[in-house]
């Protein structure tokens, strides 16, 4: 029966000390800002993303180099002033 009570007795008081330990870590985060700090890391790493995102975006839509632009040469330029065209 002794030996019941004092295994009992060394379980609770792991138990407690294990509990004491990470409240007392729990109340350390808490007032030096960890919550806030996290907060704000995971923001910086979501805005690299979207940064990175972003450039590669911009970099697709205006290539470095186009193609040659080709126009109509077949009619010449009416001026509207003088001829109206056909509908």
């Amino acid at each position: 029966m002794d030996l019941q009570k004092i295994a009992s007795t060394g379980t609770a008081v792991t138990v407690l000390g294990t509990g004491a330990f990470v409240g007392g870590n729990h109340v350390v985060d808490q007032q030096t800002g960890g919550p806030e700090r996290r907060q704000s890391e995971q923001i910086e790493q979501i805005r690299q993303v979207v940064a990175e995102e972003l450039y590669l975006q911009l970099k697709d839509a205006f290539p470095p180099k186009t193609g040659g632009v080709s126009g109509k040469k077949d009619s010449p330029p009416l001026n509207y002033r003088q001829v109206t065209p056909q509908r």
